[in-house]
């Protein structure tokens, strides 16, 4: 007898085992119960509602509609749960994420889900902020402070007979010097019976003791972190508190009778949360408190949790107080909620009135790059060497914008109590009190407005002016005096001519008639003299003034009949505002906002001196992982002071400026801006994609239209940019970087008509080039230029991932030379192209290359060739030739639409650019846009977290910027057996996709085996009678 082939039956026990595998994989996916060696890690996510209600109906709400397991209900056990609330905590576990907050985000109370970010505080130095030790500190931390001399450890200080008597009268003065409250004349309102009485005053921070002898009225102490201790172990919420209402005569606060009410929110390891914040947010505003004071603050204006409940807590009339961010000296680095329209934030000075070097300068970045920074800050108060309660007794010195903060905190409870209390709910609100802040400020000579805000805060002025206040509405600044140097800088850099792009000013509107209002009828403009007729003025404001503030932007054209003024015009922008009727009033409530304009105007200047820098392809954090462009820096690891003109790059613009060149800003696509009107775009430090019209639009420009192109590039290398990556313990996600420091694929296809591209090397070091040292620092290599062009090279070691291979390979040779600068005439055009961008960025400079961006607008602009750089030795007789196949090629892991502004966007002139073009395609595209938002961040995923990057594929090949939902590999979902990081986010789709995959392998093998049995059985049967007959 002869049998079926063994392997017949191996392969169906082998289908079979197939089956099973399936069976237990998709059973290990959502059982959701205890089958594993370990529990899955969970994270905690907020539900937020559009209703308050208990938490207990949330929670019979939740598991009544969503019955899928793999989460549970987190118990929040703190004094806001006697009251209803907006959010509920729930824990999620991994692989369940992406899942169960599609089913939670479906249900109708559910208004959006996020992650519960962890919050983490370090006691810093002052020149630390945001950033230290190459990392991103994660979620929002205490603006940065020093602990400076603690002056007589406590003790007051003594003039014996037997110690340095100039020692000690130095000391002595100091500590004269550092009784802030006399400095702001609080004594003249203590002598008239105002001290802070029936203010209450939230404190935010690490919490206070209860038998602190500095304190005549701490009401009440709340802890809300998960530690069983009301008690400050830290120190900094006791000496925050010191300085609003401490009686200590070495450390005097300003209000002494204010109620303290201390909210502990921080635990000792410094660490805290989102939910905390909500829960004891809520509870600030079902406790009626009149000011708050937070001293912490970062760069992340996108957390819509927090950023929306502030604006809650302000709508409640309470007073925020805010320290501005300890990032300085440099520009566009405000620290959120500080930059917030709502809250006061606050800036540091020291006792000269000079802004302190550690206080954040503006401006606002959320409105970049369609539109201009707000001042910020409001105002500046002292921040250095200020005396305040220590943790037991006894008094110390601290310095920061987090200790400036409460000093104005201290003012504002003292003029709170100067309104008597049953009017204080109709004269104060966050909008009345900013207006008697800035209006009563003195401005300081020598700061600029986004340095300084309204200036130096003046208790007494401000008081007067709440004294006899009626509600009303006013901007701020009220004022726009483009002659005014330097506090209008950088108005006052550059008048105005006829061609340019719109100026933008972007003012604040405060509303101190209620916390709604409304643009009763467009803005108007109101000339002095005939010559104010040749200013055009495009408004763009709130539609809604809510909460008690909103914004009204300027963008200012002199129209063409103007072309050869020269002079001033002046006049008044004015903008009707109303709210509805106070309780018991009839009548809505109404006030005429007045702005007023003194502006220099000058004839147009020649093309050959005019330069447009382009603003729009730039991207920065937030919302994603924009890398540093320069490596060596390891305290600010993220790219995030804006990259604009009046930021980083102010400087470089006043430098331009005093060499005679005029500067505009180009926040829409190439084909918004006329190239006849330009001599040279500026492109610095760019990571956007491009239009496919932008393309053509640029190479035209340059072929027919004579414009000169000046490219400063940075670093791009993949294998860098994934040694990069790291997990980041707030968000609970992997962040990678989005780009390099520049975009250089997308660079490389808007100079590949010219025959230019550049590599991915990462190169630094010192070079000299016509007696000038310079730095490159962690810049690129041209990698294609054409003949004809002159190209400078200089020995650099590759930093890049292969480079330092190599480098290691090659130890002990001499370096290589790498190119880094091409200079080429194309047609009517000029090109420059350099790359590294760190020498033009003030951020974090080594050394500046003013003198070659000179040279550089000297040739693309003027034709001036200097002599040095077109030398016959840096002629390229040759095309530098490489390998389109192995030029830097785009990631593609990541999905860039969610960061672009091009990427799955519709192309269209915003805002910012010229009024003819404006809302359209741009100059000779016809084509209107359709009626619809313009680009922003309108794709962000708040739920997954800003930084969160998809394993998404959007890319092509490296001449596309459309989406391609293939996977180039043919492997998206196969990958995810072999996932080396198993905390990286994963594609809902894999959690069920592949034990289905496994299970339809498994039915079709058992299938097709069962098939191949039955036709042998058939065969064996048809011809069984010859097959086993005996011979």
């Amino acid at each position: 007898m002869i049998r079926l082939p063994h392997s017949h039956s191996s392969v169906s026990i082998l289908s079979f085992i197939c089956l099973l595998l399936s069976i237990s994989t998709y059973h290990f996916l959502y059982s959701g119960t205890t089958q594993t060696l370990h529990k899955p890690r969970a994270d905690n996510h907020i539900i937020r509602f559009i209703q308050y209600k208990k938490a207990h109906e949330f929670r019979e709400y939740l598991e009544r509609n969503v019955k899928l397991k793999g989460w549970e209900w987190v118990e929040r056990n703190n004094p806001a749960m006697q009251f209803p609330t907006d959010f509920a905590l729930v824990a999620i576990q991994q692989g369940f994420i992406d899942l169960l907050t599609g089913e939670f985000r479906k249900l109708g109370l559910v208004k959006d889900v996020n992650l519960d970010l962890s919050f983490q505080r370090d006691v810093l130095s002052e020149k630390n902020g945001t950033f230290a030790d190459g990392k991103k500190r994660p979620g929002k931390i205490f603006t940065a402070m020093s602990f400076e001399d603690d002056l007589a450890n406590g003790s007051r200080v003594e003039l014996s007979a037997g110690r340095n008597l100039l020692m000690q009268l130095s000391r002595f003065a100091l500590l004269q010097k550092s009784q802030v409250t006399s400095l702001f004349g609080a004594d003249t309102l203590w002598s008239k019976g105002y001290t802070g009485s029936k203010v209450k005053m939230a404190i935010f921070d690490t919490g206070i003791r209860a038998d602190h002898p500095h304190f005549r009225n701490i009401k009440e102490r709340t802890n809300w972190t998960s530690e069983d201790t009301l008690n400050d172990n830290l120190g900094h919420g006791t000496f925050v508190a010191g300085v609003i209402a401490s009686q200590d005569e070495e450390c005097l606060g300003f209000a002494p009778d204010t109620e303290i009410y201390a909210f502990r929110v921080f635990t000792d390891a410094q660490v805290s949360y989102t939910s905390w914040f909500l829960d004891a947010f809520n509870y600030a505003i079902a406790r009626k408190m009149d000011v708050l004071n937070l001293s912490i603050g970062g760069p992340d204006y996108l957390d819509l949790p927090f950023i929306e409940k502030v604006w809650e807590i302000t709508a409640n009339n309470i007073i925020m107080v805010s320290a501005i961010g300890n990032d300085g000296p440099l520009y566009g680095t405000l620290n959120n909620p500080a930059d917030q329209s709502d809250v006061i934030g606050v800036g540091g000075i020291d006792y000269n009135d000079h802004i302190a070097s550690f206080s954040s300068r503006g401006m606002s970045t959320w409105e970049i790059p369609h539109g201009y920074g707000r001042i910020k800050p409001d105002i500046v108060a002292y921040g250095r060497e200020i005396m305040g309660s220590k943790i037991s007794r006894g008094c110390k010195s601290l310095s920061g914008t987090s200790v400036a903060s409460p000093v104005v905190a201290g003012i504002v409870c003292l003029l709170v109590s100067v309104i008597p209390d049953e009017k204080r709910k109709e004269i104060i609100n966050p909008a009345s009190m900013k207006q008697a802040l800035v209006e009563g400020a003195s401005k300081l000579l020598g700061p600029n407005m986004y340095e300084q805000g309204a200036g130096r805060v003046d208790l007494l002025e401000s008081y007067e002016i709440l004294k006899n206040y009626e509600p009303r509405a006013s901007i701020f600044p009220d004022v726009l005096n483009n002659m005014d140097c330097p506090y209008s800088w950088p108005f006052c850099r550059q008048p105005l001519y006829a061609g340019a792009m719109p100026v933008i000013f972007n003012s604040t509107i405060l509303n101190g008639m209620g916390v709604i209002g409304y643009v009763e009828s467009p803005p108007s403009w109101h000339p002095t003299n005939e010559e104010g007729n040749l200013l055009s003025i495009h408004f763009t404001h709130s539609d809604v003034i809510w909460p008690w503030t909103g914004y009204l932007a300027l963008h200012v054209q002199i129209k063409d009949e103007g072309a050869h003024f020269s002079g001033q015009i002046e006049g008044n922008v004015t903008v009707d505002i109303y709210s509805p009727p106070a309780q018991g009033e009839k009548n809505p409530r109404r006030s005429t906002c007045v702005l007023q304009l003194k502006l220099k105007v000058i004839p147009t200047p020649p093309r050959s001196v005019r330069i447009l820098w382009d603003q729009f392809h730039s991207i920065k954090y937030p919302p994603g992982y924009i890398p540093r462009d320069s490596l060596d820096v390891r305290n600010d690891i993220l790219d995030w002071h804006g990259d604009h003109l009046h930021t980083n790059f102010h400087i470089m613009f006043n430098m331009l400026r005093d060499a005679g060149y005029y500067v505009e800003t180009l926040g829409s696509p190439f084909t918004c801006f006329d190239a006849h009107q330009y001599g040279t775009l500026l492109l610095v430090d760019l990571e956007d994609e491009y239009f496919p019209e932008e393309l053509k639009k640029l190479r035209d420009d340059v072929v027919n239209d004579g414009l000169g192109i000046a490219v400063f590039a940075d670093w791009y290398n993949v294998d860098s940019m994934m040694k990069m990556k790291f997990f980041d313990d707030n968000t609970r996600s992997w962040w990678t970087p989005v780009t390099g420091g520049a975009n250089v694929p997308a660079l490389n296809d808007l100079l590949a008509p010219f025959g230019i591209a550049f590599g991915d090397k990462i190169l630094n070091g010192d070079f000299m080039i016509n007696a000038e040292q310079s730095r490159y620092a962690s810049g690129t290599d041209i990698a294609k230029f054409p003949g004809g062009g002159y190209l400078h090279s200089f020995p650099f070691l590759d930093s890049s991932e292969s480079g330092a291979t190599q480098n290691f390979l090659l130890s002990g040779m001499s370096k290589a030379d790498s190119p880094i600068l091409g200079l080429l005439e194309v047609a009517g055009g000029r090109i420059a192209v350099y790359g590294d961008s760190n020498c033009l960025d003030s951020s974090h400079m080594v050394t500046n290359c003013y003198w070659l961006l000179k040279k550089i607008l000297d040739f693309t602009a003027k034709n001036i060739k200097d002599p040095i750089l077109f030398s016959d030795s840096s002629k390229q007789d040759k095309p530098l030739y490489f390998n389109d196949n192995q030029l830097p090629s785009r990631r593609t892991d990541v999905n860039f639409s969610t960061y672009s502004r091009v990427v799955g966007k519709e192309l269209i002139c915003g805002s910012d650019s010229r009024f003819e073009v404006r809302g359209t395609k741009g100059y000779a595209l016809h084509v209107r846009g359709r009626n619809r938002r313009l680009p922003g961040y309108g794709g962000i995923d708040f739920g997954g977290g800003f930084n969160f990057t998809r394993e998404v594929p959007i890319f092509s090949n490296s001449k596309s910027t459309e989406k391609d939902d293939d996977d180039p590999s043919g492997n998206r979902y196969l990958q995810y057996f072999y996932r080396n990081d198993l905390d990286l986010p994963e594609l809902v789709a894999s959690h069920w996709l592949i034990p289905v995959v496994v299970a339809v392998a498994g039915f079709v093998l058992l299938y097709s085996f069962r098939k191949i049995r039955q036709k042998g059985r058939r065969r064996r049967k048809g011809s069984g009678s010859s097959r086993f007959t005996t011979p």
